[in-house]
């Protein structure tokens, strides 16, 4: 019996501007987003029958039927005559947390069953959601539009801790928070990094327009971000996505690694996890192996 292992990493949104919103009511975007080490995983069987089974510390409320995207993407594949897949997923990131945890394991499905079923990619996947285009290559992007023009920038590795406070904030309610929603874009050219202190200077001029309207919902992000920023060695704290994910960015792994030891102990209740964002494409890549029993 083929097994595959497949991994969805986390998408962080380093910038997220809310540059327009179109006549359907779909907002126009401009967001750099950079992949992370840490994420859930996924397990890929051969099976007759296509199933979904979910544990892991972050699986209360994931669904495991119909409703949950990993399923809905399978049927974006070709299935073979007869042939199926038994599919675990281990959660590992916080739901609906603004780091693309749910598209993120939609990618990795549509990975992992292309090669256990030996098929090409779909070449359309937007369906799904617009964060799913994205992640099926989880590497440093200019994402715009709505999310589907997606360009391929280089970044430094960004040395990062994640912080989710456990809270979920509403997207849309969020978005209709937005005092503004015709705001400046990036530059048109986005400039050339040295080194990660570099680019987080660069970082520090852009903007997440959703940030504001997430605090107003839901105070304690703003408490994350304050707790962040008081962290030896930060130099940007900012929310992800539409939160109520924060990523604080520091000039090393191992003063992130450290800032990450330290809020344990303030905050033992906050998910965390530390990191080099940038390219997880190879990581990202399903590994087969034979069954063991």
């Amino acid at each position: 019996m083929r097994i595959i292992d497949a991994f969805a990493p986390a998408k962080i949104n380093l910038t997220l501007h809310v540059i327009g919103q179109r006549a359907d009511g779909y907002h126009l975007l401009d967001s750099l987003v950079a992949f992370g080490p840490m994420g859930d995983r996924l397990v890929l069987r051969e099976s007759d029958a296509l199933s979904l089974s979910v544990a892991g510390p972050e699986a209360a409320g994931v669904p495991a039927d119909p409703s949950n995207l990993v399923l809905k993407a399978a049927s974006l594949l070709s299935r073979p005559a007869g042939q199926g897949a038994e599919i675990h997923l281990d959660k590992y990131l916080p739901p609906a947390s603004g780091i693309g945890g749910g598209s993120s394991d939609a990618a990795a499905a549509l990975r992992g069953l292309a090669a256990l079923w030996d098929q090409l990619l779909p070449s359309e996947t937007a369906q799904l959601g617009a964060d799913v285009p994205m992640c099926l290559t989880p590497q440093p992007q200019r994402v715009r539009g709505i999310g589907e023009t997606l360009d391929p920038v280089t970044l430094p590795p960004l040395p990062a801790l994640l912080v989710n406070p456990r809270v979920e904030v509403p997207t849309p309610a969020i978005f209709k928070g937005l005092d503004s929603k015709d705001n400046p874009p990036m530059p048109e050219a986005l400039p050339t990094f040295s080194g990660a202190p570099d680019c987080i200077d660069w970082l520090a001029t852009q903007r997440n327009d959703l940030q504001a309207p997430a605090i107003a919902s839901a105070p304690v992000i703003g408490e994350v971000l304050d707790g962040l920023m008081t962290l030896p060695g930060c130099r940007l704290a900012r929310m992800s996505g539409s939160g109520a994910t924060c990523f604080a960015l520091f000039e090393t792994l191992d003063g992130a690694q450290a800032a990450e030891a330290m809020l344990a102990q303030r905050r033992p209740d906050w998910w965390r996890a530390s990191g080099m964002l940038g390219d997880q494409t190879q990581k990202a890549q399903p590994q087969s192996r034979a069954s063991s029993s």
